[in-house]
């Protein structure tokens, strides 16, 4: 569904990306990792057309993206900062210009404010949402299409715990109907919790990409077992069959009280592979 081969931008003399390569298929939630500065967005506007590449090849649908017709970007959904949303006019209004343009039925407004749940504020200009309401008002509109790839930059940043498990929901709901995402995020949680794939982008470049789990545990040196006993005490283990006696011991005399391996977490992985904070 998503292909980038070698893909490279520049901005004068700075390079923002150095020769991506990407390969994400129909129905999954592919996630971008990196700081602020690291090139998601641009990467974003590369793959939906919005940029011109220096050099290499991009795909979307099988299509070179030079290529997409406008029948082709309409199965194309984007959800970028602000982009797309008219600060004086209602949340009706807002998604009325949408339908207008794709050729929508303009009761599919409605509903597609209720899936999001903005029913209640309906006739509330843009300028007047919460960021969290702002999110969902973009999600309304690319949901509006029903796109068949949604790149969602961000989606969830500034936004409290409740509203990030709103906006999580409404884009799992499209992934189990067949939609693919690619997903720009910083935060770790959000791409354990979403992506069946994910690409860590330092300074251009791709550093590592797979599982989130299968990279933490290729980057699991230390391999102990930490345990915290009903006692108080803490003991280190090496989790290998030398510390099976006593761990076994432990569990058949039920001293333990939590039990966590040393597996380090996608934060950890990238500072060890970059010495920076994807938080940055």
């Amino acid at each position: 569904m998503i292909y980038a081969n070698q893909v490279r931008k520049s901005f004068g003399e700075k390079e923002i990306l150095k020769g991506i390569d990407l390969k994400i298929e129909k129905g999954n939630v592919f996630g971008l990792l990196g700081p602020s500065g690291a090139g998601k967005t641009t990467l974003i506007k590369l793959l939906t057309g919005q940029l011109p590449a220096d050099g290499g090849e991009t795909r979307i649908l099988g299509k070179e993206v030079e290529k997409l017709t406008g029948k082709d970007k309409k199965k194309i959904g984007i959800m970028m900062d602000n982009f797309g949303l008219y600060e004086r006019f209602s949340c009706y209004e807002n998604l009325q210009i949408f339908a207008d343009l794709y050729g929508v039925p303009k009761n599919q407004i409605v509903i597609k404010l209720k899936e999001v749940g903005l029913y209640d504020s309906i006739k509330t200009p843009a300028m007047k949402l919460s960021k969290g309401m702002r999110n969902r008002l973009q999600l309304a509109r690319v949901f509006l299409q029903e796109p068949e790839i949604m790149f969602l930059d961000e989606p969830t940043s500034g936004l409290d715990p409740a509203n990030t498990e709103e906006i999580h929901s409404l884009i799992l709901d499209k992934v189990q109907r067949g939609c693919t995402v690619f997903l720009t995020t910083h935060n770790m949680v959000e791409a354990e919790k979403l992506c069946e794939k994910i690409a860590l982008l330092h300074e251009g470049n791709i550093v590592e990409q797979g599982h989130p789990k299968e990279i933490c545990r290729k980057y699991n040196h230390q391999k102990k077992i930490y345990i915290h006993r009903y006692d108080g005490e803490d003991e280190e283990l090496s989790n290998n069959s030398i510390a099976a006696e006593r761990l076994y011991r432990l569990m058949q005399e039920e001293q333990i009280e939590t039990i966590h391996s040393t597996e380090p977490n996608l934060e950890s992985v990238f500072m060890e592979l970059t010495g920076k904070s994807l938080n940055v």
